[in-house]
């Protein structure tokens, strides 16, 4: 065979692999509304930019018909391409494959890319669509489960990685995701550990798999997914949007963007925008839309534990963490959810060098038995592991309310904090006024002549003497009082202060976060 001959062998073998499991499984793909491997890849990478690697690996399985059906790139297609020109490493698994199960072979190919992720420092997006362990291998597809997620696991603090639901999850399939950073899931995807059948086999339920595990359930009530986003394409724009903000590494300061925005810009409406009586509500995210680049702000676990917002935003161009209290919410109260919601992303941030900022207004940590048998305790107890433990520069400002054990979990300067900034209208206690009083005077109140009168004379008493920062700035637990309209400027400027800020903390193996 000649040399010519060869290539055009090669182009043949090429454009066989392109079609994955053939024309009519491609076509019954898109019948669903799906898009293919190599379709989601192409909207995912910067357009030419993706090298595939492993395009000619075939299973090695012989048993239950499969000798005579190898196609070529067997039920993953694996690669690198560019995100914004930034070096990024893909793999997509082809549910027209075999309905994407994992191979001993397709397992090996994700495992190849991982350790390229690793060793080169580059992000990791995995994009899943596929039917879990392939029967047909047994236990040989269990060990490529098993390797995938030693490396998700080593890898992760080393490099960011994303992982994209966009069809069946299943069994062992839905570990690898939750190793990973971040959780996207589209319309028509779901993730369990036992479907529907095995659910009505044990309990009677009858459930759909949206019921069981769609992106509605996973977004909003268990918070295992980050993000649910209707379309493919929108969900692979939003994946490249929260690239934007990721260094590549651990090693790595995130990307600093052109900001657009004056870092002078004032903020007149803020005073008038957080109400000054500490029960009325209002929703964070106006204060975060005001002070942040062009009110450009990405979002995490938008429907889950709504009473604190994480997401990531831009000062003067660099990359934050933005945590905050959310009074619309459970007057912005610490529960379960949201201290486990916010601990992960403080890790995370920190994790890869992503400087902080922290909104404060908080009544305290939900009261009531269900969230004391729940494991308030230990759950409230990892986000205050969560902020000691970080040692990225950490910048906090108390707008409204922060009192008792949450006063010290966000943020403060007793858990490292550097910079802690109060506004006017701010209080920092052990309680409320209305609360203090009915412990501290309430003898003096049952005493009255006039009980409900001398009750508000204390609580006004109180307020006037306590419910201000005066006095945690007196002793440095704040490092100012601001006006509410310059909170962009002094965020900014802390920032920069703080951009070549080293700590550490004491050697060791790792902690011991109470999980």
């Amino acid at each position: 065979m000649s040399a010519q001959q060869r290539l055009e062998q090669l182009n043949r073998l090429k454009a066989q692999g392109q079609l994955g499991g053939g024309q009519k499984a491609i076509d019954a793909q898109h019948s669903r509304g799906k898009l293919t491997a190599r379709e989601r890849i192409a909207l995912l990478l910067d357009p030419g930019s993706f090298e595939e690697i492993d395009a000619l690996a075939t299973h090695r399985a012989s048993e239950f018909g499969l000798a005579d059906r190898k196609p070529l790139g067997d039920s993953v297609v694996t690669g690198y391409g560019r995100v914004d020109g930034r070096l990024i490493y893909v793999f997509s698994q082809d549910f027209t494959v075999f309905g994407g199960s994992l191979s001993e072979v397709a397992g090996e190919k994700i495992i190849k890319v991982m350790n390229l992720a690793m060793k080169n420092g580059a992000p990791i997006v995995g994009i899943n669509d596929g039917g879990g362990a392939r029967i047909q291998e047994g236990v040989a597809s269990l060990r490529a489960y098993g390797e995938i997620f030693t490396l998700n696991t080593l890898a992760s603090g080393v490099v960011p990685q994303i992982s994209v639901i966009m069809g069946p999850t299943a069994g062992g399939g839905v570990y690898s995701p939750a190793i990973t950073d971040f959780i996207f899931m589209t319309h028509n995807s779901f993730m369990y550990i036992t479907g529907p059948d095995v659910v009505r086999a044990v309990t009677g339920e009858e459930l759909t798999h949206d019921e069981l595990g769609g992106p509605q359930v996973h977004a909003h009530r268990s918070g295992v997914a980050h993000f649910a986003i209707e379309s493919e394409e929108a969900c692979l724009a939003e994946v490249r949007r929260l690239l934007s903000f990721l260094p590549a590494n651990n090693m790595e300061d995130p990307p600093i963007a052109d900001p657009g925005d004056d870092p002078d810009r004032r903020s007149d409406d803020l005073l008038e925008m957080v109400p000054e009586e500490a029960t009325r509500p209002y929703d964070v995210r106006d204060v975060i839309d005001r002070i942040v680049d062009n009110g450009d702000f990405l979002e995490v676990h938008a429907g889950w534990a709504q009473n604190i917002v994480v997401g990531f935003a831009r000062f003067d161009g660099r990359p934050v963490g933005i945590i905050g209290n959310n009074p619309a919410h459970l007057a912005g109260s610490l529960d379960i959810d949201a201290s486990r919601k916010a601990a992960r992303f403080v890790r995370f941030c920190d994790c890869f060098n992503i400087p902080l900022v922290t909104l404060t207004d908080v009544t305290g940590f939900l009261p009531g038995p269900n969230q004391e048998s729940g494991g308030i305790i230990t759950h409230g107890a990892k986000l205050l592991f969560a902020y000691a433990e970080a040692t990225v520069p950490k910048v906090a400002i108390v707008l409204r309310k922060s009192y008792g054990g949450a006063y010290l979990v966000m943020s403060s300067k007793h858990l490292r904090g550097d910079v802690n900034y109060a506004w006017p209208i701010s209080e920092a206690a052990v309680t409320g006024a209305d609360a203090a009083v009915n412990i501290l005077n309430r003898d003096e109140i049952r005493a009255a002549e006039n009980p409900d009168a001398r009750r508000r004379e204390l609580v006004d008493e109180y307020k006037e003497r306590f419910a201000n920062p005066y006095a945690a700035a007196a002793r440095g637990f704040l490092d100012d009082v601001i006006d509410p309209a310059e909170t962009r400027i002094k965020i900014i400027r802390a920032l920069e202060m703080l951009q070549n800020k080293v700590d550490s903390n004491p050697p060791k193996k790792h902690g011991n976060i109470p999980l």
